[in-house]
């Protein structure tokens, strides 16, 4: 697979010279600019190099720690699966990482309280067990 680092240079350049001006909370999932990665990272799509992610915690204005979201789940210990929309996707918990908040660029919904909870509680048995 190709993947294009000299666009997505000129891209996170631009990203660079933005202001976040909206608000972020936890639960939240927002397209997010996640660009091209190396290796099995979590790459974004299409032209603007964009992923669903969910905002899992929000430090301050600027950091916040997210998920990113597929929609080709994999039923391993590192995914967590569940509908949206009439189908299966899955948070990729292995691929926890933290962002600039200038990456986010729409909200989409705010997920429901209990299944938030047990993506966490899936994140936390990965980081304490391994699994």
């Amino acid at each position: 697979m190709h993947k294009d680092f000299d666009h997505w240079n000129d891209e996170k350049k631009n990203i660079e010279h933005t202001a976040f001006i909206d608000f972020v909370h936890m639960r939240e999932v927002w397209w997010c600019t996640l660009g091209v990665n190396l290796g099995r990272e979590q790459d974004g799509n299409d032209e603007f190099f964009e992923r669903p992610v969910l905002v899992v915690r929000k430090f301050n204005q600027d950091m916040v720690l997210v998920v990113p979201l597929t929609s080709q789940p994999k039923h391993t210990p590192y995914h967590f699966v569940f509908p949206y929309n009439g189908m299966q996707v899955a948070a990729v918990i292995s691929q926890l990482r933290l962002v600039s908040t200038k990456r986010l660029k729409r909200r989409m919904f705010r997920m429901p309280e209990p299944l938030f909870e047990q993506i966490r509680v899936a994140i936390q048995r990965m980081i304490v067990s391994g699994t």
